[in-house]
């Protein structure tokens, strides 16, 4: 009798707690501490998946938006939408931010597959060995960054982008840029 109803006890906190874990919304904005906020931006050298070079010290004059992320990684799935609103919303502007795909431990073929399905034009930065993550600290995918055109770190969003989060925080950075 008692490991019954420690049994169903059991299975009905389970459930509960299922249940509120399945409700709640990922914040979309949980911005995270660093020593680089307000730095200068770590130096970047690398290539895309198309074998394009890339250097983040010639992004300086643009803000730029860096999105370090995995094909696999369930949170970078659920994101994608929101940076597919992003990235149409920034090229609609003359002042838009440049967004980057900084791929973490993924295979070119893997992340080429994932834009084709799901759609996303933008530069895909490879990081094969992990130095551009090292150099930013990230602690795991997803993880974004935002740039200022002067080349200093301006924020990073720990996490899952919400819908139109990122929108909100550049809009907040460009106002207090241009003040």
């Amino acid at each position: 009798m008692r490991i019954r109803a420690l049994a169903a006890t059991t299975a009905l906190v389970v459930v509960g707690l299922l249940v509120v874990l399945a409700l709640v919304e990922p914040p979309g904005d949980a911005t995270g501490e660093s020593p680089l906020l307000g730095a200068p931006a770590p130096a970047v050298e690398s290539t895309t998946i198309d074998d394009a070079d890339f250097s983040l010290e010639r992004r300086k004059g643009s803000w730029v938006v860096l999105n370090f992320f995995n094909s696999t990684c369930v949170p970078c799935i659920a994101e994608h939408p929101a940076l597919m609103a992003f990235a149409a919303r920034e090229a609609s502007r003359t002042d838009g931010a440049e967004l980057y795909t900084i791929v973490n431990d993924d295979a070119d073929d893997a992340v080429r597959d994932f834009f084709v399905r799901r759609g996303g034009d933008w530069p895909k930065v490879r990081d094969d060995d992990g130095t551009i993550a090292v150099a930013f600290g990230v602690a795991r995918v997803p993880e974004t960054w935002v740039i200022d055109p002067a080349g200093f770190v301006r924020l990073r969003v720990l996490g899952e982008l919400g819908s139109g989060a990122l929108e909100e925080r550049l809009d907040e950075l460009r106002a207090a840029w241009s003040s």
